[in-house]
C-alpha cells in the first residue's frame, strides 16, 4: 500500500523519533510509507492534494489533534497513534475535544502508548472504546563508539575530570510542558554544597519565547548547563557516559529518553505524573520525585548507594527488555495496518 504518515517531526524530538522508527516498520512488510511533517499543513484541503498527487491509497497520523483533523473526510481509511499531549492536554479543550472525537469517529484503528493512556481515551471518547490498541513503544539504542566524553564536557564547560563527576542529563525539547526550569534552583544550591554534581539540559530549542527564559536562568544558575541539540548516537553515548537521567515534564505520554537510559544502564531519575509512573516504579526501576526538594533528596542518595544505583539499573534494564521489545512493535503496527486495506465500507 501507499501509505500517507503525518507526524510532528521537529528533529530529535520524541514524536519524530516514534515516527521515524514505526515508517521504518511499514516499508519493512513492503509498504511505501510517506511521511510528512504535519505543521506543514494548514488545512484538510491541502492534504486532499497530496493524497491525489501521491495516489495514497491510506494513511496515518502521529497525535490525534496536529495529525489526526488533516485526514477527515478524505474517504481514505486511517489509523491513529496518540502522542500524549493529545490526550494529556489538547482534550481539556472543548474545541479540539470535538474535533479529536471525529477524528476517533473515522479512524479505523488508535494505538495508545500505555494503559493509562487509553484509559483516558476511552473516559474523554467511550464510543471509540473497540478500536484503542496499546503497544508500548519499542526501544533500541545505538550510541556513537567513537564519542568523545571529554570533548563533550569540555563544550559544556565542566573542566573537572570525568572520574569525579556525577552528570544528571535531562533531554527535553525547550517547551513548558517540559518545565526544564523545574530542578534548576534546587539543583543550583546542591551543586554549591557538592562543586562535582553538574545537571545538564539537552535539547532543541522549540519555544523561542520559552527558550530565552530558559538560557537566562541558566546563566544565572551554578552547576547547571544547557546544550543544543545533536545526532541520535551522539545523544545515546552522552547518556551512557552521564551518572544519571533526569525528567522534570509536567506531562508525558511515554518518554522515550527515559527508556532508552534503561537500555543504556543508566539510572532514572522522574517526576511523578502518570506517563512517567506507568513505567518507572520507584527504587525498583528508577526513582519518582513529587518536588525539587524530594528530587535533590534521592539524588543525593543515589549518588551514595552503589548498590541501589546497581539495582535500579539492572531492573531498567530488564524492563525494557520485557515490556518495549522492538521486534513486538514491528509485528504490531505490520498487523495493524492491515485493517486500512480494502474499502472505506469495511
Amino acid at each position: 500500500m501507499r501509505l500517507l504518515f503525518l507526524a510532528v517531526l521537529r528533529p530529535h524530538t520524541g514524536n519524530a523519533v516514534t515516527a521515524q522508527r514505526v515508517r521504518a516498520h511499514l516499508e519493512a512488510a513492503g509498504h511505501v510509507c510517506i511521511l510528512k511533517d504535519a505543521f506543514d499543513f494548514e488545512s484538510p484541503s491541502e492534504i486532499a492534494n497530496l493524497i491525489l498527487a501521491e495516489n495514497c491509497e491510506a494513511a496515518l497520523a502521529l497525535h490525534l489533534y496536529r495529525g489526526g483533523r488533516l485526514l477527515q473526510g478524505h474517504r481514505i481509511p486511517f489509523g491513529v497513534i496518540f502522542g500524549g499531549t493529545d490526550v494529556n492536554e489538547d482534550a481539556n479543550q472543548a474545541e479540539k475535544n470535538t474535533v479529536m472525537g471525529r477524528v476517533l469517529e473515522e479512524a479505523r484503528f488508535a494505538v495508545a502508548f500505555t494503559e493509562s493512556m487509553k484509559e483516558m481515551a476511552q473516559v474523554q471518547w467511550p464510543h471509540a472504546k473497540g478500536k484503542i490498541y496499546v503497544q508500548s513503544q519499542g526501544i533500541a539504542t545505538t550510541p556513537n563508539a567513537a564519542f568523545n566524553w571529554n570533548t563533550f564536557l569540555q563544550r559544556s564547560e565542566i573542566n573537572q575530570s570525568a572520574d569525579n563527576l556525577h552528570i544528571f542529563l535531562l533531554i527535553c525539547g525547550l517547551r513548558q510542558v517540559k518545565d526544564p526550569l523545574y530542578l534548576v534552583d534546587a539543583f543550583s544550591e546542591w551543586h554549591q554544597e557538592e562543586p562535582n554534581v553538574y545537571l545538564v539540559i539537552l535539547g532543541p530549542e522549540v519555544d523561542p519565547v520559552f527558550t530565552r527564559e530558559v538560557k537566562a536562568n541558566v546563566k544565572r544558575a551554578a552547576g547547571v548547563r544547557l546544550i543544543g541539540e545533536m545526532p541520535q548516537e551522539d545523544l545515546h553515548a552522552v547518556v551512557k557516559n552521564c551518572f544519571a537521567v533526569v525528567n522534570s515534564s509536567v506531562s508525558e505520554g511515554m518518554s522515550a529518553a527515559i527508556l532508552e537510559a534503561m537500555d543504556l544502564e543508566v539510572p532514572v531519575l522522574a517526576r511523578n505524573i502518570p506517563g512517567n509512573a506507568a513505567m518507572v516504579k520507584h527504587e525498583v526501576t528508577g526513582l519518582l520525585f513529587s518536588n525539587p526538594q524530594e528530587f535533590v533528596h534521592l539524588a543525593k542518595r543515589l549518588v551514595s548507594d552503589p548498590a541501589l544505583e546497581k539495582e535500579i539499573v539492572v531492573n531498567g534494564k530488564e524492563y525494557v527488555r520485557m515490556y518495549h521489545s522492538w521486534q513486538v512493535e514491528r509485528d504490531t503496527y505490520q498487523q495493524l495496518i492491515r485493517k486500512l486495506e480494502g474499502s472505506t465500507e469495511d
